[in-house]
């Protein structure tokens, strides 16, 4: 009897592209808010280029920490979904304090309950899309997901240039308009994704990272996370770019339309870029990603008005799009079946911290030697990190498991 053909893209579970369109819906709802949020911290609240880069470092740090504990805790009760529901249900339910918020300080409160829920769902959901995606197509399946996340991340800035010529500028009123699509996620979530009946609790009790759980981590997933930190040290928060665009000359209103550029790349490179990797391997995949976040940040550095910021935000793009679904894919690929929650929330978690330490020290560059220092320091870090990932050897992966994923 023939074997079955190999699976392909096409063979994507239904379930996981659910998940991309209620990730979708959830970034039309935040990216509407965030990709004016930097404007109205400055302009509305008096915040500082140094406070920014805190907040937005101390709201991915705070997801990366809810990661961590969401993903162990999927692990042990092998409820993924239940997890994802909470995290996505707590973020729609932040939106309205942003309309309403009258101080830095309710920002950020808001920020940070928006970012639990985030890291609240973080874990559990890469883990749930791995449970459910044949090994063959798992990066395709990553990218995929990650396309639709990024098309609600263009659909918000887009619909939020609108709303603020339709509303005058008035931040408070556009930012109201982020709560319905939060609601359609929510719900998308609870009646179109479903979990897999092979998905079993490992009934651990105790601390959330346990020491036996981690001596089962093999040196290429340690690998994968030395990764992902390099990468998240040249990256930081995308609310520069955003700040960037205002420095560059765009008028308030069309501001956002750095994000659209940006995303549009992002969601066009990913399933590409994740499909190409399942081909050809991650390693070289992710090399040319660090070198379009060179180019970008080098561009977004010295070159002069419009032209450069827009060649440069278009770089950025394929940056994100050549690296982030690849980066949960290779967590995916080396972390043992039943660990795999565990797996991304300490990804989750060193990444996040990461992201603070940089975007914290692009907010101290800005305030003090200017944009231009903050993107060169950046290119500087991608520049070592794709030396680093081109020339360093990755331990070899763990054996293959004995049995499919199940469907």
């Amino acid at each position: 009897m023939a074997e079955p053909p190999p699976p392909t893209w096409r063979n994507i579970p239904p379930s996981v592209v659910v998940l991309g369109l209620v990730a979708l819906c959830m970034d039309i709802s935040s990216e509407l808010v965030h990709s004016l949020l930097p404007l109205f911290l400055v302009g509305a609240l008096g915040a500082s280029m140094l406070t920014v880069g805190l907040i937005e470092g101390i709201a991915e740090a705070t997801a990366a920490l809810a990661k961590m504990f969401s993903g162990v805790i999927s692990d042990r009760v092998g409820k993924r979904k239940l997890l994802v529901v909470i995290g996505y249900g707590l973020s729609a339910v932040t939106k309205p304090l942003f309309p309403l918020a009258g101080s830095v300080g309710t920002v950020l409160a808001a920020r940070f309950a928006d970012r639990i829920g985030k890291g609240i769902r973080g874990a559990p959901r890469d883990a749930l899309i791995a449970d459910i995606t044949p090994e063959k197509i798992r990066g395709a399946a990553f990218g995929l997901r990650q396309a639709l996340d990024t098309v609600g991340a263009f659909a918000g800035p887009l619909l939020a240039i609108a709303l603020m010529a339709l509303y005058a500028g008035d931040f408070r009123a556009v930012f109201w308009w982020a709560v319905a699509p939060a609601a359609i996620a929510v719900a998308l979530l609870l009646f179109g994704v479903r979990e897999p009946d092979g998905t079993k609790p490992n009934g651990e009790r105790g601390w959330p990272i346990r020491r036996a759980d981690l001596a089962r981590m093999s040196g290429a997933y340690w690998w994968a996370i030395a990764i992902g930190i390099v990468f998240t040290l040249a990256r930081f928060s995308e609310a520069f770019l955003v700040l960037k665009g205002q420095q560059a000359g765009l008028p308030i209103v069309l501001v956002p339309l750095v994000m659209v550029l940006m995303s549009l790349v992002y969601a066009a490179s990913a399933t590409p870029a994740g499909v190409l990797s399942d081909r050809i391997g991650r390693r070289k995949v992710l090399v040319a990603g660090l070198l379009f976040l060179v180019a970008a940040d080098l561009l977004l550095a010295f070159a002069p008005g419009l032209v450069g910021l827009f060649l440069g935000v278009g770089l950025w793009g394929l940056y994100m799009g050549f690296s982030q679904g690849l980066l949960s894919a290779l967590v995916a690929d080396t972390a043992p079946a039943d660990l795999r929650g565990t797996a991304f929330g300490i990804f989750n978690l060193l990444t996040g911290i990461a992201l603070l330490g940089a975007s914290a020290l692009a907010g101290f560059l800005w305030d003090y030697f200017g944009p231009s220092a903050t993107f060169a320091v950046g290119a500087a870090f991608a520049s070592l990190a794709a030396l680093a990932l081109a020339f360093l050897a990755a331990p070899n992966p763990p054996p293959a498991p004995l049995r499919p994923a199940p469907h």
